[in-house]
């Protein structure tokens, strides 16, 4: 048995399923308010999946609590009772790590959404895990302050998934992950203990646990409380759209960007298709005629953003940038990101699915993989469209599809673990700030050998011995790795020599 697998393997039939859900609900009535516990079909449909939706499955019994004394009281019983525990913030992760499992227990933290404190002088805010993203930087507002990690879907989602998946977003090539913006995360075990990463100080003793918990994705504790850090707002932000008729010296212009010495607020790449399906929706004024646009931002003082807005522009015509248009204001900054970080639901526009990768490669790679990419769409029939955060090399391609068709769902799971497999092969990893999920769990057979998985197994039995949270996600079995190997073989498509011998 591994160590992200719950003691109970066997299949169940219905009526010793429905029995063990009576048992639980029996066992979380004690601790919670009848209106916090869900089970019916109807009431736990909403909480079958994350942004991921190719994947769903409908959680034994869901529960919400409301206090921290709740949640501890929940994962003891859950704890005796050896059922599995999936925490859950706005369901917005787009690589199933929320997604439920069949006999265990979602635990929703949506009610904890309480900002506690704002602490300009210190400048940290102690908030909840249910808290949005943006909302911090909402009520640090009036102190000239901001949280800086801006996810894209940082309108609704939470911070302790952010913690959960190391999210990052436009502006984490200047201003960091999630990692390097909390201080503290503070929550329970899986047996119902009170633990504590990081502290209030700039640095703890002993391991960096918190570097541990941060990206962890629900499998080492419950986050309830973060310490977060805000920084000052920027006194001006301009951003520079440039286009390129190509996307090889589009590529090749973010690598100069970064080799000349300069690091952007924010360095995101697009490709024509998505250019073109993101200006239907938002009209940024994006140039619908080049093969490839890049968003390049410069924060400061006006003198330093005058400065580094010229040196960018003159870095991008040299690699050949056909137009290059600098925001005039706020408003038209603001319209130029719009349309970045409404890539996803353009998208979902155009097409009745999509399922959207992770991964990352050096910079210096970008118009490598994007050729791959396209001959990609003509190997599975399908199409693809690029955004990058270019900066970091942190790739999401959308492969558009239709769930309903069973092949169309096969296809583009191979298409994605081609993705990701190119992505390491080219020296890059299966992620970048999604997580691994059920999505990418077997491309971590192509990253990481038996043994690697097993010192990740190793630490996750020192948190949680009997693999009761978050099972089967994120690291994977040898026998998962085998099964990868022989349905690679099956479709033709194998190509990694660690899978060769399966």
């Amino acid at each position: 048995m591994s160590a992200n697998t719950p003691a109970e393997t066997r299949e169940l039939t219905a009526t010793e399923r429905a029995e063990r859900q009576r048992a639980v609900v029996q066992a979380l009535g004690r601790v919670l308010p009848t209106d916090a516990i869900l089970f019916t079909p109807e009431d736990t449909t909403p909480y079958e999946c994350d942004g991921l939706t190719a994947y769903r499955e409908r959680p034994l019994v869901v529960c919400l609590p409301e206090t921290e004394s709740q949640v501890q009281a929940v994962l003891k019983a859950c704890h005796a009772l050896a059922v599995p525990v999936v925490a859950r913030g706005a369901g917005t992760g787009l690589s199933g790590g929320a997604m439920p499992h069949r006999m265990g227990v979602t635990l929703s933290m949506a009610r904890f959404n309480q900002i506690k404190t704002v602490d300009p002088v210190s400048r940290t805010a102690v908030v909840q895990c249910g808290v949005r993203n943006l909302a911090i930087s909402e009520a640090a507002a009036p102190y000239g302050l901001y949280y800086a990690p801006d996810p894209s879907s940082q309108i609704a989602c939470t911070i302790g998934g952010n913690v959960a998946e190391n999210s990052g977003g436009v502006h984490c090539l200047k201003y960091g992950l999630t990692v390097h913006n909390v201080l503290k995360v503070r929550g329970f075990t899986i047996e119902g203990d009170p633990i504590e990463f990081g502290s209030d100080a700039l640095d703890t003793s002993g391991y960096d646990l918190l570097a541990v918990l941060v990206g962890s994705e629900g499998m080492l504790a419950v986050t309830t409380e973060v310490t977060v850090k805000l920084v000052p707002k920027p006194q001006l932000a301009r951003c520079i759209m440039a286009s390129f008729d190509d996307v090889r010296k589009a590529g090749d212009a973010v690598a100069a960007v970064i080799a000349a010495g300069i690091i952007p607020a924010g360095l995101e790449m697009m490709d024509g298709p998505m250019t073109i399906a993101v200006e239907d929706f938002v009209h940024a004024g994006y140039d619908l005629s080049a093969a490839a646009i890049l968003l390049c931002e410069s924060d400061g003082t006006p003198e330093e953003v005058e400065e580094e807005i010229g040196r960018m522009s003159d870095v991008l015509r040299g690699c050949g940038a056909t137009a290059i248009t600098v925001s005039r204001d706020e408003a038209q900054r603001m319209k130029f990101w719009s349309g970045r970080k409404n890539a996803f639901p353009a998208s979902g526009r155009i097409s009745p699915d999509y399922m959207c990768m992770d991964s990352t490669i050096p910079r210096k790679r970008l118009a490598d993989i994007l050729q791959a990419i396209s001959d990609m769409e003509t190997k599975y029939a399908l199409r693809c469209l690029n955004v990058f955060h270019a900066g970091d090399g942190n790739l999401h391609p959308l492969i558009l599809f239709d769930a309903n068709d069973a092949d169309q769902l096969r296809r583009c799971e191979l298409f994605g673990a081609d993705i990701l497999e190119t992505s390491v092969a080219m020296g890059g990893t299966v992620t970048g700030e999604h997580g691994v999920g059920i999505e990418k769990v077997n491309s971590m057979c192509v990253q990481f050998s038996p043994e690697e998985n097993e010192q990740m197994f190793a630490v996750k039995r020192a948190f949680d011995p009997q693999g009761l949270l978050n099972p089967g996600k994120v690291i994977p079995t040898l026998n998962r790795c085998a099964e990868y190997g022989r349905m690679l073989v099956r479709a033709g498509a194998i190509k990694h020599p660690e899978l060769e011998r399966f």
